[in-house]
């Protein structure tokens, strides 16, 4: 029997849809899904045409964690083995962290342990009032990974923080809303419609521009502010001379819409300035 494609694609324009698609397992995580998805996201990146990208997950849940029966089975393998199978899925959350392109999480259902992590890791997060997040590592006896400590603290308290990790307790979307990680609340049902309307505000803005936006913001939260200061001054020097920068200030001052579609095709072929920075 033809086992399904662990990844679903398709376009909504300049915006890419990548779906979990596990939902037997609620879209629990796997090796298969961690190829798919990378290869999915390098493509993405390449191809011009793509100007923000949408993950979310089939079935009505975005992805619940890992496959605890797998899990079950590595306590056996010596600690060498266990570390390498770990980092596939680290490896995958630098992947979705540092792609050039926008990447937004549309999360209905749940988001736990790992799940939520992979959330996290998108640039923006949108998600039903009534989904359910959770870092439930320690009701089986676990503790956390995939960066769900490092990006939990970009927004909260380290009390708060130590009491979602030590209880493994629900939290709404509506309460994810108010810590600080989820950008747009949705009625339930309406996670990917919302996403979508967000992608789509920013997929047809400066290819390059936004790649060096996405590397600030990820910076900003980990270095002193004179080294953010020196990474800012690098990039907007870079940033002015390029194409993008002459079509937005012009058609800025000639009060018109800037067409930074066109660039994206030249800096696809190799006219345009190239973006060493990432």
């Amino acid at each position: 029997m033809e086992q399904p494609l662990p990844l679903l694609q398709r376009r909504e324009g300049a915006v890419l849809v990548l779906s979990n698609n596990n939902p037997a397992a609620r879209n629990a995580l796997s090796p298969a899904f961690y190829a798919a998805l990378t290869e999915a996201l390098a493509q993405a990146e390449a191809d011009p045409t793509v100007g923000a990208i949408v993950l979310t997950g089939e079935g009505g849940h975005f992805c619940a964690g890992g496959d605890l029966r797998q899990l079950a089975k590595r306590r056996e393998l010596p600690i060498e083995e266990r570390r390498a199978k770990l980092e596939g899925l680290h490896d995958l959350i630098r992947t979705v962290r540092d792609c050039r392109k926008p990447v937004i999480a549309a999360v209905e259902g749940a988001a736990a342990g790992a799940g939520l992590s992979l959330a996290l890791a998108c640039d923006m997060l949108v998600a039903a009032r009534n989904a359910v997040f959770s870092v439930a590592y320690v009701k089986v006896g676990l503790t956390p990974d995939g960066g769900a400590t490092a990006f939990l603290a970009e927004f909260v308290s380290r009390q708060v923080l130590t009491e979602l990790c030590l209880t493994g307790e629900r939290i709404s979307g509506e309460r994810l809303h108010a810590l600080g990680p989820v950008n747009r609340l949705a009625e339930p049902g309406e996670a990917l419609k919302q996403a979508l309307a967000l992608a789509a505000q920013v997929a047809t803005g400066p290819d390059l521009a936004m790649g060096r936006i996405k590397a600030l913001c990820r910076s900003a939260y980990a270095q002193p502010l004179d080294d953010q200061l020196e990474l800012e001054a690098q990039l907007m020097v870079q940033s002015q001379a390029t194409e993008e920068s002459r079509e937005g200030i012009g058609a800025f001052l000639e009060k018109r819409p800037a067409d930074f579609a066109r660039l994206r095709q030249v800096n696809a072929a190799g006219a345009g300035t190239q973006d060493t920075t990432q």
